[in-house]
């Protein structure tokens, strides 16, 4: 039976604790999944057969008559579900076009069944594209588990979206989304989505793997290796121990606790380099030592170590043992403990990409949400992370750090291709407006939380998310529900205004009035999205005042923000159009107003937030 480290141990125990005692959604439950797997690639042929062993808890209140398997390489032979999918878009990705389709046999991707069990029993299996569908030889009752042998054989396709062999840095294999996968069965029911390449979703448990493969060859993957000495390459020192081949190849075995997907890439040229981070991961640094970049992935080392400091210091503290950061994929993409990105990159582009990676890990990786159906719980939270992140690390100081996510967020909107928020991934009608829905509209969603409790309550408030949800599978309701107990807010509006709908935000102050020895602001809602509104009034004597107005379906208001104390004026009624502010002030002593001064308003219209009397 195998050791688990006293971390691992504890980290099963901790996580069973909190899944049962601490779960906030009432009656909340999650499946688990238990991986083993063995695979033999031939390095010639760019295949492999394998063999995986799947421990299965249906942990619903539902008996379980089929169950279902994503095949992702299936995606990449002509005519599939991906293919045809990138063909009929209006802009489809440029990493795909047409490619898939132009694939010959021994380029494809593919994954075939060589026999399936349930508890040894042969079952009923039929491929559909890229899903498995599965008869069960018997129903699996609530609170049972069951056994799911599979012996499978794959290849690898030529490197075209995230996974895949040579990619355009010679990397050799990227090896995402590789093995039959499980879907996930939660309280809406199976989520067996096709593959089109855009997210995923995948079920909480742990994956015991051994990669056998050839000995040129250095492995990284997610989870720690369990045979350093017997793999040499830079995890231990060979000479203390000689490395084990099986001929001309190396068995690599890596345990991954506590995660929802595994991941591993592969080189015969992979530099291999690791950094400690105080109090944090060890972290891996594999690339290519051969490139004109390889200065440039020394020098971000440092970077990524002060990287995981901070955003575990903001965001919660990063929980597994090790990080891995892989040259190799498409561009950039997360998995648990690794992402594999392309390297040949300038010292910012490199510790941007990487960042971005390494954030996805909190909110994809730990913070498990359905990002197939909530990508903006998952993109645009870790691009708000990184947009903060990346500010501190080059200290730039920016006071508006989230800027470029509210221009792609404004021109979406003129060109007329907005959707809601709550579309699912797979049904946008463009990539466009995914990548800005998903991006950029799902970081001003935690902005514009930020303006709405403060920066105190809200910094408290993610923290707090972190530690509630960790290794589930938070929806929105969820998130917006920590939002509300932090803050002594009602926000449910908010959620529905912002991801329900795609009503527009516009405020604006459309005159001052006197009366007597005071002076009256009068404001006006244009748009049919309502937010509480903050206004800073200057006056010609330097003294600036500064109020908040919150809507009245919020129950509540701000008191401080960034250390700003704020006068709170009566609420704003949401259906009302205008408002008016009563000052101690006489016009000629007021040099400007200005609405949300710290332009965190997702405001389509700020012509008209100021006015100078």
């Amino acid at each position: 039976m195998r050791k688990l480290s006293f971390y691992y141990s504890f980290i099963f125990l901790f996580t069973i604790t909190f899944i049962t005692v601490n779960a906030q959604r009432k009656g909340y439950w999650q499946q688990r999944a238990e991986y083993q797997m063995n695979i033999d690639f031939d390095v010639n042929t760019h295949q492999f057969k394998g063999t995986q062993k799947l421990v299965y808890y249906n942990n619903s209140g539902d008996t379980l008559k089929n169950v279902y398997y994503h095949l992702y390489f299936n995606a990449f032979r002509p005519n599939s579900v991906m293919d045809v999918r990138s063909r009929a878009l209006p802009d489809s990705d440029s990493r795909v076009r047409d490619r898939i389709q132009k694939l010959k046999p021994e380029e494809e991707g593919w994954h075939e069944i060589l026999s399936l069990k349930q508890d040894n029993v042969p079952v009923k299996y039929h491929v559909e594209g890229t899903i498995l569908e599965v008869k069960t030889a018997k129903p699996i009752l609530p609170g049972t588990q069951v056994v799911f042998d599979i012996e499978f054989k794959s290849q690898v396709p030529v490197q075209i979206r995230r996974s895949g062999r040579y990619n355009a840095e010679g990397i050799a294999y990227s090896m995402s989304q590789w093995y039959p996968k499980m879907c996930e069965f939660d309280d809406e029911g199976w989520h067996p989505d096709p593959y089109i390449g855009r997210e995923f979703y995948g079920i909480w448990g742990d994956f015991d793997v051994k990669i056998t493969m050839d000995k040129s060859f250095t492995v990284a993957a997610t989870g720690v290796l369990q045979n350093p000495q017997e793999c040499g390459h830079g995890y231990e020192d060979p000479s203390k121990s000689p490395v084990k081949t099986q001929g001309d190849k190396i068995t690599w075995h890596f345990w991954a606790k506590d995660v929802h997907d595994f991941a591993w890439g592969a080189d015969p040229t992979f530099v291999h380099e690791t950094l400690q981070v105080p109090d944090g991961p060890l972290m891996h640094f594999f690339y290519k030592g051969d490139q004109k970049y390889s200065k440039t992935w020394k020098e971000f080392q440092p970077y990524m170590s002060r990287f995981f400091v901070e955003m575990s210091r903001r965001f919660g503290k990063y929980p597994y043992p090790q990080f891995s950061f892989v040259q190799g994929g498409d561009g950039g993409m997360e998995y648990p403990m690794l992402t594999l990105i392309t390297g040949n990159r300038s010292l910012g582009s490199l510790v941007g990409v990487s960042v971005h990676e390494a954030v996805h890990n909190w909110f994809y990786g730990v913070l498990a949400t359905n990002e197939a159906k909530h990508p903006w719980m998952d993109e645009g939270f870790t691009t708000y992370a990184s947009e903060e992140l990346m500010d501190f690390l080059f200290e730039k100081n920016n006071p508006n750090r989230q800027l470029g996510n509210y221009r792609q967020y404004f021109y979406l909107d003129s060109i007329g291709w907005r959707e809601p928020l709550c579309t699912h991934s797979d049904f946008y009608k463009t990539n466009t407006a995914f990548g800005i829905n998903a991006y950029s509209a799902g970081a001003i969603f935690l902005n514009q939380l930020h303006y709405i409790l403060g920066k105190e309550v809200f910094e408290a408030a993610m923290l707090r998310y972190f530690e509630e949800w960790k290794f589930k599978h938070p929806n929105p309701t969820d998130f917006i529900r920590v939002m509300e107990k932090s803050s002594g807010f009602v926000l449910l509006w908010y959620l529905e205004q912002f991801v329900h709908s795609t009503n527009t935000i516009d405020y604006g102050v459309k005159e001052i009035k006197e009366d007597g020895k005071k002076s009256v602001i009068v404001l006006v809602r244009n748009g049919d999205f309502p937010m509480p509104v903050d206004v800073a009034v200057e006056l010609k004597n330097g003294k600036m005042l500064y109020y908040t107005i919150p809507l009245d379906i919020m129950r509540g208001a701000k008191t401080i923000d960034n250390s700003i104390n704020y006068t709170g004026l009566p609420d704003w009624p949401w259906v009302n159009k205008t408002y008016e502010i009563t000052l101690e002030h006489k016009i000629k002593e007021i040099k400007r107003i200005e609405i949300d001064p710290t332009g965190r308003l997702a405001d389509r219209r700020k012509g008209d937030n100021v006015l100078i009397p």
